[in-house]
This record gives structure tokens, C-alpha cells and sequence, in this order.
């Protein structure tokens, strides 16, 4: 069985961006703009934070306060020749506001990829088809299962391999999900921990983690403990490094091609 390792993947590519990044005249800036301080969003942000220094890019971390506070900042962003992309870290408290406020950010400094006119493609999506393409797992001819439909990971996704031409279903995590077993390959992100069983999948599958979730403190995914005591899956991301490191290496990719 495969270990879908994006770690290993974004390794590659990072030194790559720091060689570019030190080629630049102009160093990159990202500005993170966010309203809450939940453990997996100050993880992320602190991720995002260390890379960008890794690679030479500059990292903003604004706390705003409220909603009022985060569209005056991305206002603001939008005319800042220094400000080379930004994003919103989700999910934002008022979360109803969302797409309201991912649709102000412009396009060219959209590197999330979330708002309806951005520039780039989601970086999360972005990142799920480098790793399924790096660890050589055909898309093209499988039978593909999404799900959760949220505008991070399931409905860009989606968007992505139907535009593509693949077989792909997406399911909302209220749906009968015995029905993946008729799947090659599953992609999870609803933050629901032990939401996808050991019964859902067929020998052979490809699971594709991305749920994240905070349980007692304890970071964790939708695959179930039973899921990952299995052996006779072709290939299922780890609990840690799987998603997450290639979405981070994807998002500074467009921060440094909208600095450019």
C-alpha cells in the first residue's frame, strides 16, 4: 500500500521556489487575514508563516476583529503594490459572509484561489491532483467520490475533475456513504473525524484524507482508526503530511507567480 506522502512531494518543489524567490528583485508578500485563533487555523497560519520564511517570501498575519474590519483590510490589500496575494483564513466566524468576502479580494491577488474571478485555481484542489499525480494514481479511467462540498477542498475539486473530463460523484457527509464502495478513488473533507469507516471502501482503493479537525486538542481526519489498520488499500494519505504541506507549497506557487 502506498503512503500518499506530500512532505516528501513539496520538499522538491520548495527548494525550487527558494532558488526562485532569491532570483527576485522584488520579494513576494503574502498577507493572511483571518478572525479567530482555533487551534487548526493557528497551526495553518503558523505553517504558512514558517514556510514563507523558509523560501524568502514575507508573511503579514492580520488578526481582524470582526467582518466590518476584514473587508476594510481586503480593500485596503487590493491597492497595496507591496501586498503580492492574500487570503481568508477559513472558516471565518460570521461564516455566511464568506463568499461576500473572498469575492472582494482582486483576482490577481486571489492565490486561494476562492473568490468567483480569481486568477488561480483552488490551492488546496490544486495540491490533491499533485499528490494523486506525483504517487502515480491514474484518474483518468477511475470511478471518483468527493466528499463534503465546502469551498476549500469538495466544490473546487469538483469543479476541477469534472472540467477535466473524469468520472467523478461528489456526496454531502449527510449522504448514504456505503455507496464509495463502488469507487476507486475518495477524497474526504468535511472535518468530521471517523466519519468515513473501514466498510465504505472497497480493496484497492485510494483514500485521499483531507478532513482536519480538533478533538480534545488532538488534530484529527475523517478516515477511522479501522480505515487505516487496513492493508488491502492501493494507496491512503497519512494523518499527518499528507494534504496539508503540498496545499501550503501550492499557495506560495501563486504568490509567487502573482509577485511576478
Amino acid at each position: 500500500m502506498k503512503i500518499l506522502d506530500g512532505k516528501e512531494l513539496a520538499g522538491f518543489i520548495k527548494e525550487r521556489q527558494a532558488h526562485v524567490v532569491r532570483a527576485m528583485k522584488k520579494k513576494p508578500t503574502l498577507l493572511i487575514i483571518r478572525d479567530s485563533d482555533n487551534p487548526v487555523i493557528t497551526k495553518y497560519v503558523n505553517l504558512k508563516m514558517k514556510y514563507g520564511e523558509d523560501i524568502g517570501v514575507k508573511v503579514i498575519d492580520f488578526r481582524a476583529q470582526n467582518s466590518d474590519e476584514i473587508r476594510s483590510k481586503i480593500l485596503e490589500a487590493n491597492e497595496d503594490a507591496e501586498i503580492s496575494g492574500m487570503i481568508l483564513q477559513l472558516p471565518i466566524i460570521e461564516k455566511e459572509k464568506t463568499d461576500e468576502l473572498t469575492n472582494l479580494i482582486a483576482p490577481s491577488k486571489d492565490v486561494d484561489g476562492l473568490s468567483a474571478q480569481g486568477d488561480f485555481d483552488s490551492a488546496t484542489a490544486t495540491a490533491i491532483n499533485w499528490l494523486l499525480s506525483g504517487y502515480d494514481i491514474p484518474l483518468a479511467g477511475s470511478k471518483i467520490a468527493i466528499v463534503g462540498r465546502g469551498k476549500l477542498v469538495g466544490a473546487p475539486l469538483f469543479k476541477m475533475f469534472s472540467n477535466s473530463g473524469f468520472d467523478v460523484s461528489l456526496f454531502h457527509r449527510g449522504d448514504d456513504l456505503t455507496n464509495l464502495k463502488q469507487y476507486d478513488i475518495i477524497i474526504t473533507a468535511t472535518g468530521v473525524p471517523g466519519l468515513i469507516s473501514s466498510s465504505m471502501l472497497k480493496p484497492g482503493a485510494t483514500l485521499v484524507d483531507a478532513g482536519t479537525a480538533s478533538e480534545d486538542g488532538v488534530l484529527k481526519g475523517d478516515a477511522s482508526d479501522e480505515v487505516r489498520a487496513r492493508t488491502d488499500l492501493k494507496a491512503i494519505t497519512p494523518i499527518k503530511g499528507g494534504v496539508g504541506p503540498l496545499t501550503v507549497t501550492c499557495l506560495f506557487e501563486h504568490v509567487i507567480q502573482a509577485a511576478k
